[in-house]
């Protein structure tokens, strides 16, 4: 039940008030230390009180926890020594990790605790000592196999085609080689060991994906843009293609070229995901992760009925007329493919002035160049503006976002022997078995004294110069004698006032 209540307190709206009663629960606590704490105990989604608090965004009460948590090493003058047990924090020990908490929910304010101490420290330390060397390393050793696997898909093995034409459209010069033929000369071997890197590598990618996939569950893993969602979905794909290519070299059958280049563009756009090592182009990848997912998946439904609609008209169009001297439309599947390089305006209108056009052809194309290019292009363009506005305001929180879950990702994927465990053991200190992350803070402990000799000046200048008005006004002399009096009044005014203030200060050193 005090457990319970603790999960309750955390999701209080008046957090003064929560944080009083969380203490008070808590001294009733019988074992306050230990694995039977109230608040160790978790709630049913395996959130203890601290974690709680962190996904929902509740930076008070989490500050609150994290001041009773801490530990005043030593302190001299201004500065001081400060504990923080990570305990709860760090994500090298814990299966449901704080931090990858924290980036995966969906609540802005979560992604504020990032920057408040330990938290900030902690991810600092972690990503400049190992994450961003890691990082750096895995992206250039990942540029160098997408290179070997596209030297491998350059020099494939082809040969000259034997058997006769029978179509004048037929433009097929090379065929596939059948899989005896494939590995004879030296040229063949070297690639065969590109080829076999290739295959090792989409093995190890699978290996790496499928068990983060089973633990986190298929929803959260790749409908996260912080964690990375599209791009394992990117990734996953690609090493699918790589297995499938393999299959049909094997087997010889004809077609490679399908999977082959399906492989080369999901390969290559996955090196976007290194970029948010980089807060230049971090924030970039989600920019383009929100549009793509979001602005231009609704768009595509716009687009295909439009596409579907004018290619119709367009093949039924032309379905009467010679193919040969306007082929953009000979049959309906080339109508699809051209009307959608119209719609994108990769292509002028196909027009061939040696014939006469249909007249329909000139209405119908009036007609979708006016809702193709002028009013949807334009709608797409100021849909993907706001997504650009909405994104550039959070770009560092999403950055830092990014940070820790590539921190978190790297420190669960490499050995334990390549990421020792960050912080101090609370035994060096006699603090039991926790980790502690130890933080220096410098504090000015004369602010208010500051304060008070900021208002003995202003004290002083106001009574000198409310003494000095009353002078003047008594004084009957003339104008120039009271100009000359006030300004007298006002040197000594300013020397006394300034006199006196330095006193106080050397008086109080």
């Amino acid at each position: 039940i005090g457990n319970t209540v603790l999960h309750i307190l955390v999701l209080q709206p008046n957090k003064t008030f929560a944080c009083h009663m969380y203490s008070l629960i808590l001294s009733y606590d019988r074992n306050k230390e230990g694995p039977g704490s109230l608040e160790l105990i978790p709630n049913n989604e395996g959130l203890s009180p601290f974690k709680l608090a962190g996904v929902e965004g509740n930076t008070v009460m989490f500050q609150y926890l994290m001041q009773k948590r801490k530990q005043n090493l030593w302190s001299f003058g201004p500065l001081s020594t400060v504990l923080y047990d990570i305990t709860e924090i760090d994500s090298w020990a814990e299966d449901q990790s704080f931090l990858e908490l924290i980036v995966s929910t969906k609540k802005r304010e979560a992604r504020q605790i990032l920057d408040l101490t330990p938290v900030k420290e902690l991810v600092s330390l972690k990503w400049n000592m190992y994450g961003r060397p890691y990082f750096c390393f895995l992206a250039l050793f990942y540029i160098l196999y997408m290179v070997c696997f596209t030297m491998c898909c350059v020099y494939r093995p082809l040969k000259p085609r034997t058997d006769n034409r029978t179509s004048s459209r037929d433009n097929t010069v090379y065929v596939q080689k059948m899989l005896q033929e494939s590995y004879v000369a030296y040229e063949d071997e070297l690639r065969l060991v590109g080829e076999l890197i290739t295959v090792i590598g989409a093995v190890v990618i699978l290996v790496l994906e499928i068990p983060d996939i089973l633990r986190v569950g298929a929803a959260k893993y790749f409908g996260q843009t912080i964690l990375g969602g599209p791009f394992h979905i990117i990734v996953i794909t690609y090493a699918c293609m790589i297995l499938v290519t393999m299959v049909m070299r094997l087997t010889s059958t004809t077609g490679e070229v399908v999977p082959m280049s399906f492989a080369l563009v999901l390969g290559w756009c996955n090196v976007m995901y290194f970029a948010r090592g980089f807060q230049m182009l971090g924030p970039f990848t989600i920019m383009i992760q929100k549009m793509i997912f979001g602005d231009l998946m609704r768009f595509c439904w716009l687009m295909a009925v439009v596409i579907l609609g004018f290619a119709s008209a367009f093949y039924i169009i032309f379905q009467t007329e010679n193919p040969e001297n306007l082929g953009q439309f000979y049959n309906y599947p080339m109508s699809l493919f051209t009307t959608f390089e119209l719609f994108l305006t990769i292509i002028d209108g196909p027009a061939n002035y040696d014939v006469d056009l249909p007249f329909m052809y000139s209405v119908v194309y009036f007609a979708f160049a006016i809702i193709a290019t002028l009013l949807m292009l334009n709608l797409l363009i100021a849909m993907m503006g706001d997504t650009h506005w909405r994104v550039a305001h959070e770009q560092d929180e999403l950055w830092r976002a990014q940070v820790v879950a590539t921190t978190v990702m790297l420190e669960r994927k490499l050995p334990r022997c390549l990421w020792p465990r960050s912080g101090i053991c609370g035994r060096e200190f006699g603090l039991g078995d926790r980790w502690y992350l130890r933080i220096e803070d410098r504090v000015d402990p004369n602010k208010h004294k500051i304060m008070r000799y900021t208002e003995a000046f202003k004290v002083q200048d106001r009574d000198h110069y409310d003494k000095g008005s009353e002078k003047l006004e008594t004084n009957g002399d003339t104008l120039c004698k009271k100009e000359m009096s006030a300004l007298s009044l006002s040197r000594s005014t300013s020397r006394t006032s300034s006199h006196r203030g330095w006193e106080i200060l050397r008086r109080n050193t």
